[in-house]
C-alpha cells in the first residue's frame, strides 16, 4: 500500500517542485533586472554628477594655459626691452667713448682667445 501512496502523490510533488522552481528561477530574474536598472541609474547618477566637475576643470585647465601662454609673453616682451637698453646703452657709450670702447673689446678677445688656447692645450693633452 505504500507503494501506491508513493505513485499516487509522486507526480504531485514533482509538480509542485517544478512549479515551486519555475517561480524562483523567475523571481531571481526579476531581482536581476532590478539590481541591473539600479545599477544603470546609479552610473547614470555619477555620469550626471561627474559632467559638471569635469567641464569645470578642463576649463580652468584652459585657463592656466592662457595664463601660461600670456606670461610668456610678456616675459619675452621684458627680455626685449632690457636687450633694448642694453644695446642702446652701450652704443651710446661707444659714442662718447671710442677709445675707451676699443680697448675693452681688445682686452675682451685677447681674455678670450686665452682661455680658447688653454681649453685647446687641455684637449690635446687628455
Amino acid at each position: 500500500m505504500k507503494f501506491d501512496v508513493i505513485q499516487t502523490h509522486s507526480p504531485n510533488i514533482i509538480d509542485h517542485m517544478a512549479e515551486s522552481t519555475s517561480h524562483a528561477i523567475h523571481r531571481t530574474q526579476r531581482l536581476a533586472d532590478q539590481a541591473f536598472d539600479g545599477l544603470d541609474e546609479s552610473v547614470q547618477a555619477l555620469r550626471d554628477h561627474a559632467a559638471p566637475k569635469l567641464n569645470r576643470v578642463t576649463h580652468r585647465a584652459s585657463e592656466l594655459a592662457q595664463q601660461g601662454v600670456q606670461s610668456a609673453r610678456d616675459t619675452g616682451r621684458r627680455l626685449r626691452d632690457s636687450a633694448t637698453q642694453v644695446s642702446e646703452g652701450t652704443t651710446q657709450y661707444v659714442r662718447d667713448e671710442p677709445v675707451k670702447s676699443l680697448l675693452i673689446a681688445a682686452a675682451a678677445g685677447a681674455l678670450l682667445m686665452a682661455l680658447a688656447n688653454i681649453l685647446l692645450e687641455r684637449r690635446n693633452r687628455g
